[in-house]
Parts: structure tokens; sequence; C-alpha cells
């Protein structure tokens, strides 16, 4: 993400990094920007003082600063307007700022009320496998599949991978869950998120979860709405654009980190990983925020979708800007077999030039197939 934020810093006076935490956006802020000063709305002695007088607070820093945690002090964002107005007015542009934050709802919600137009949002996930294979990291399928993508999970070795998930869990997604909603019944919702583990790569049925926890429909729905906004799952939306076919319209869901997902399913080891009837859609849930990963540091908004009908399914769809489509089947097999790509097929009859490339990404050798289909490994995403 480095070139893409000195990138918009030509354009911005401020960018704004979002997404889980501990996924490094302050390790980022402050390697890319040692020069800047660093605040911690984290600390509440400095939280206090910015809300004491933020005009203030704020005039210290000669040039700017990164704000971590910037939600914490929802003022802050019109004092930064002020400051970033005054120097397009004044032609000077001495100012850069930095402001992060893993509470989604929060950040974009100050964000439209104050700094439209004045700042750039990217949205920093967990560590992509080329990161991971850029840093030096060897790993198995399993091993990344069971660690995901937290840097600290890989820092610190598999044998604390499921204190630190735990740990993560417990200090970061309750803390945020009750900063969000009045919560009565914690287990409800632990049982709920645990539900949605085992769901990933499957449509996301709000009723059939209603029956299963003991709460609504819309208190399911408020909760699925809570995980989103803290970076913990996202769903993908179903393809339909005037076809005449009998097509879904549930989105599927998925994990930001298939380490977390497996965690809560209870799978702590590559031996129970590799029995596991659901290791194929954490296969999916892997590869797709692979695609995520890749946009987001790039500062791109993909349209991202899957296709099902009654009869088939395509795990997913890229779309551009000219309705054009790439789609993809993704299979956890290290072997490729001949039907792997019938579903794909079946798309490009029924889409027709719409559909300008199709691969099946998997977990084995590369090789060419025919003259339609490509055959990559996931690894080279």
């Amino acid at each position: 993400m480095t070139q893409t934020i000195q990138r918009l810093f030509e354009v911005f006076e401020s960018v704004t990094l979002t997404g889980p935490r501990q996924s490094g956006k302050t390790t980022l802020c402050r390697t890319l920007f040692q020069q800047l000063p660093y605040v911690n709305l984290e600390d509440q002695i400095t939280l206090a003082k910015l809300k004491n007088n933020p005009r203030d607070f704020l005039a210290q820093f000669e040039h700017g600063c990164i704000i971590d945690e910037a939600q914490r002090a929802p003022e802050v964002f019109s004092y930064v307007q002020l400051i970033i107005d005054e120097d397009r007015f004044t032609d000077r542009h001495e100012h850069k700022y930095i402001l992060s934050g893993s509470n989604n709802l929060s950040l974009i919600h100050n964000i439209t009320q104050s700094l439209a137009g004045r700042t750039a949002i990217l949205n920093l996930l967990p560590l992509s496998c080329n990161e991971l294979t850029a840093h030096g990291i060897n790993f198995t399928t399993n091993q990344l599949l069971l660690n995901g993508g937290y840097p600290a999970v890989w820092l610190s070795g598999e044998q604390y991978r499921s204190v630190i998930l735990d740990n993560y869990y417990t200090t970061y997604v309750e803390r945020d869950v009750r900063n969000l909603v009045n919560l009565t019944n914690m287990l409800q919702f632990n049982n709920f998120v645990r539900l949605c583990a085992g769901r990933v790569g499957t449509e996301f049925n709000a009723s059939s979860l209603a029956v299963e926890v003991g709460v609504s429909v819309n208190t399911i729905k408020s909760w699925l709405s809570i995980l989103t906004a803290s970076y913990i799952v996202f769903t993908l939306q179903p393809f339909y654009a005037n076809i005449n076919k009998r097509l879904v319209k549930k989105p599927k869901i998925y994990f930001y980190d298939t380490g977390l997902a497996a965690h809560l399913m209870g799978i702590n080891t590559q031996e129970q990983l590799a029995v596991h009837p659901l290791r194929g859609s954490l296969f999916e849930n892997m590869v797709v925020t692979e695609f995520m990963k890749k946009a987001a540091n790039n500062g791109i908004n993909d349209s991202m979708y899957f296709y099902r009908d009654r009869t088939r399914e395509v795990d997913l769809l890229q779309m551009s800007n000219d309705g054009t489509i790439k789609a993809f089947e993704i299979k956890s097999a290290t072997r490729y077999n001949t039907d792997f790509v019938s579903n794909l097929n079946y798309l490009k009859k029924l889409m027709g030039d719409k559909v300008v490339s199709s691969t099946v990404i998997y977990d084995g050798p590369e090789e060419p197939i025919s003259s339609q289909h490509k055959l990559i490994n996931y690894r080279n995403l």
C-alpha cells in the first residue's frame, strides 16, 4: 500500500487508513511518515487533552500528524477540515494528516460529515500471500489457512497461534461490539459468530441463524452489521443482470481472516484441518480475500460477485467498468480435474462475450488446459 498512499498524498492533504485491529495500520503509518508526530487516542490522557481544546491541541503540530483511533474523538475531524481548508485557501499546503481507526461505521460517518473530498480512504487488510513471501516466509497451504494474515501470529510462532487469536477475539472484537451496541447476552452473540465461521463461503441466511441462536432476524442482521464494521466478516453479493434465470438473492459470507475463522471453528492443528469438511470453504475464503487485498492495497474498489442459479455456481466474478467479466472457479485440490471448468463453460454459454476470461484457481501446478480457460496456483494470483 506504500506507493498508493504516497501517490494519494500528491492530491489529498489527508489519508484515512482503516481496517481490522492489529493488521499493521500503525506500523505502516509510523514507518512511512517518521517525520510526523504520532498521536494515539487510545491513551486516555491524550484523548482528554484533545477533547478539552481540539484547536490548540492540533496547533502544536506544525506540519500535521498521525492520529490513531481517530473515531474516539469525532470533533477532531471538523478541526482537521478547518486546517486543510485554510491551507488550500492560502495555497500553502503545509499540513499532512493520517487518520486511522478500526471502527469503519464511526470513521466513515465522521468523514462524510467533515472531510468529504479532503481525504482518501484506504483499507489495510491482514497480510497477503505476496507480502508473506516477500518477507521470506515459506508456508504450506494448511499453515496459511490456520495462521491467516495477522502479523502477530506469524511473528510469535504457531505454538502461540490459538492464544493470540483467542486474545484477539476477547480483547478487540468483544470490546468493539460493546462500543457499537448495548449487548445484553454475550453468549448468544458469541454463538452467532461461531456459527458464521462455520458458514464461510455459503449464503448468509438470517432466518436460519435466528432460529439457531434464539434471537430475532433483525437482531441477526444488526449483529452482521457490527461484525462488518469491525472488519471481522464481509459479504459477497450475488450477480444478476437481466438474466432470465432463477438466481439466488442472498449474499455469501466470508471472514477477513481465515486464521480467526478456523480458530472459531475449533480447528487448531494442521492434522485437524487436513481432514476437516470445511477445509475447501476456508481455501475459497482465503482466495477471495487475496483478491480483496490486492484491490485494497492499490486503492481500488473492485466489483466482485458470485454467480448461482438453481443448477450452477461460479465462485467469483470480477466486473470491470465496461461491464466485461472475469470468472474464477476456486478449488482446494492439488490435482486438476476436467470437471473444474464445467461451471465456467456454462457461464460462458450463458453470458457470451461478456465473459472475457475464465480461470481455475487451485493448489496444484500450473499447466495449459484449453484455449478457453487458464489454470493457476493461488500463490500466483
